[in-house]
């Protein structure tokens, strides 16, 4: 797979752009978090970033970019999901470092309702939240109490990817693919 998206081009793009306001990284599998993380300070003035289909960011590099980017008000962090991992630690480092966040689309991340919780609680202003895909959430009870009343605009992890502009297709592992069975790829 080409990648045209590189660490060297993000730095470049950092150096040259001082006055920079949204960034759009999309399919760029070769920018790794020491990347991002390396340039955060240089993009200060960022209002937007959209990390579409990229490597999964760690913790630190979402920390990175709470600590540099203040004004920081849009967050895409969208991946394909699969079954197979459950992880709340991006969630988390969202929810510690993004206090500013008014839209957070997450559409793919493996987040539990605890990861959903602290991002909740983390980000006060938070206006528009898209969920789809995010498997790993129940919305029922309280949590779903609290997102219907605290969010404006929220995406539900079952809803339709329809309108999203990119194929939004997750893989369902079961017993069987791992014993060398097929697999099915199920598109929203």
């Amino acid at each position: 797979m080409l990648s045209f998206g590189t660490d060297g081009l993000l730095r470049h793009i950092a150096d040259s752009s001082s006055q920079l306001k949204r960034l759009r990284l999309v399919k760029c599998y070769a920018i790794l978090d020491k990347g991002l993380s390396g340039v955060a300070a240089k993009l200060r003035l960022v209002e937007e970033l959209d990390m579409t289909y990229s490597l999964i960011l760690s913790k630190e590099a979402l920390e990175a970019v709470g600590r540099c980017c203040p004004y920081l008000k849009s967050l895409k962090f969208n991946n394909e999901w699969q079954n197979y991992r459950v992880c709340d630690e991006e969630a988390l480092a969202i929810a510690e470092n993004l206090p500013e966040l008014r839209l957070l689309q997450l559409i793919g991340n493996q987040l539990s309702n605890d990861g959903l919780q602290a991002i909740l609680d983390g980000c006060p202003h938070l206006e528009s939240l898209d969920l789809r895909q995010c498997f790993n959430v129940t919305l029922a009870g309280n949590l779903e109490r609290r997102c219907t009343e605290q969010i404006k605009d929220l995406r539900r992890p079952h809803d339709s990817t329809n309108d999203y502009e990119y194929e939004a297709s997750y893989e369902l592992f079961d017993d069987d693919y791992y014993h060398g069975n097929d697999y099915e790829i199920f598109k929203a």
